[in-house]
């Protein structure tokens, strides 16, 4: 053999250095847009700008819808740009709109005020830590609770109404200020009940629907342009209410109430596991 061709003692091995990992811009882009909408929404609630800190929140939630799809569209999914927006999601769905309705209605009730306050912030922390838990487990048409962007909804669509109608807030009026109170109380509890809540995750997309249903797109939007403020809250508080109804519906049918799946075999969890 030559000896050219030996290795020799002093040759250093040749180490492969693993490939370092990047990070997907675009949808984590959206989540941190969305992130800057509750900060913005929190800032502006502290200087009585409670109109702006509507918009930002419902704007953080459109923002939120997209992050996920612009993912599965690029192929970008991450298990970083899932931890991103679980964070996210807790700043802009629950610490903003919780201290936004402290701030707009629930101050001047005393200690009073802080319980539906923090009973949404908790609300929202385990309604999230539970959402990542069961995901690989639930009905992808329901969610498990009210979902925290629209829980967020509930909660902003009061202030706007009421910042529509003149009423620039609540605390100095008892009527609005329990108000804000059941409302926020309602949103939080809301998001951690076992009641199914429509999730439209399987409308869109690649699936066709009727003709009809453009038609109806088209009608609520002109609905929602007569009275934003109002109509959106009726939406809101009708969906708010949706996942009882669904829930007693099956109830008295004798249907199973839960969107988590025990088996994968039992014909009564159709549609689990999809």
């Amino acid at each position: 053999m030559n000896e050219d061709l030996r290795p020799h003692e002093d040759d250093e091995p040749i180490v492969v250095r693993p490939r370092r990992k990047g990070i997907y811009v675009l949808p984590n882009a959206i989540t941190l847009s969305a992130l800057f909408s509750g900060f913005y929404g929190i800032v502006m609630a502290m200087n009585g700008r409670f109109e702006v800190s509507v918009v930002a929140i419902l704007c953080a939630a459109v923002l939120d819808s997209l992050d996920g799809r612009v993912a599965r569209m690029t192929n970008s999914q991450s298990a970083f740009g899932e931890q991103m927006d679980s964070l996210c999601d807790m700043v802009s769905f629950g610490a903003a709109p919780a201290l936004i309705i402290y701030i707009w209605g629930l101050k001047d009730l005393g200690k009073a005020g802080w319980i539906p306050a923090f009973v949404y912030i908790s609300g929202a922390a385990l309604r999230l830590a539970r959402f990542n838990v069961n995901i690989g487990v639930v009905d992808k048409r329901f969610f498990q609770g009210l979902p925290s962007p629209a829980a967020a909804a509930l909660v902003m669509g009061l202030i706007w109404v009421m910042d529509d109608a003149g009423l620039k807030g609540a605390t100095k009026i008892d009527w609005l200020a329990w108000s804000a109170f059941g409302v926020t109380l309602f949103a939080g509890l809301s998001m951690v009940t076992n009641a199914p809540f429509y999730s439209f995750k399987v409308v869109g997309g690649r699936r066709t629907v009727p003709f009809v249903v453009i038609v109806a797109i088209a009608l609520g939007i002109a609905l929602i342009s007569l009275d934003p403020p109002r109509v959106l809250f009726a939406i809101f508080c009708a969906y708010g209410l949706s996942g009882y109804v669904i829930y007693a519906w099956r109830k008295t049918k004798g249907r199973p109430t839960s969107v988590i799946a025990m088996s994968t075999d039992d014909p009564d969890e159709q549609g689990l596991h999809r």
